[in-house]
């Protein structure tokens, strides 16, 4: 199973660990977004994380470059369920950023509500266009909220690639620590203890204008990578 999920506590936490470079596949959005709606349902904080080295490399290229466009299509659809799941979720969704953080899986970044990067030499980034794939419209409006105006044109267009302590500042990540897991858990633990009620509404109300746009373009699945 390439996503663990598993009660810490108060929190549930949802691992992602395919063994190489953990991947967004058809598997491994079903399971994040069953694990949104656990937590949403049960009122829970929810921690995603990844194993030491690899947070997440991306969507599964070998759909992204394969020969069945509707694939392609369907794969990226799901993935902005995702990120559209984390941002109407009612809970804390907190991101241990465990290593190498790539495209889509940067976009789980920008979409989480507070997200720990682990020291050392990993790159966070949103590499589409280095690799031929222009950025979806749906990442560009998330980019556009979550990363500083400063670095929005290096990091979106020209695919620059941050380290953790520089990803911190463009606003890929809050903070950087040496147990990434650990200090994710506590937090949630903290978040998860505030005044669910009102927890829910300010986010609802903080992302309002965020969650407009998205609606705004629509769910056009040729919209996709391309």
């Amino acid at each position: 199973m390439s996503v663990r999920t598993t009660y810490e506590d108060d929190v549930l936490l949802a691992a992602i660990d395919d063994g190489k470079a953990n991947a967004l596949s058809f598997d491994v959005l079903g399971a994040l977004r069953g694990a949104v709606a656990t937590a949403s349902a049960e009122r829970k904080s929810l921690v995603i994380s990844g194993r030491t080295g690899y947070f997440c490399a991306g969507f599964d290229l070998s759909v992204i470059k394969g020969p069945e466009p509707e694939r392609n299509a369907a794969l990226v659809s799901e993935g902005r369920g995702l990120y559209r799941d984390i941002l109407d979720a009612p809970v804390a969704v907190v991101v241990a950023c465990t290593g190498h953080a790539l495209a889509a899986g940067a976009l789980i970044l920008l979409a989480a509500d507070y997200r720990i990067g682990q020291s050392g030499d990993y790159k966070i980034g949103l590499n589409e266009v280095a690799i031929g794939l222009s950025l979806p419209e749906f990442a560009t409006v998330l980019a556009r909220h979550r990363i500083d105006p400063l670095h929005l044109t290096p990091a979106a267009l020209l695919s620059e690639i941050y380290s953790p302590d520089r990803a911190r500042l463009a606003g890929y990540l809050d903070v950087v620590d040496d147990d990434p897991l650990a200090s994710a858990l506590s937090m949630a633990s903290r978040l998860g203890n505030l005044p669910n009620e009102a927890f829910a509404t300010t986010k609802r109300r903080l992302r309002a204008k965020l969650c407009s746009e998205l609606d705004e373009i629509g769910t056009d699945p040729h919209a996709a990578l391309s």
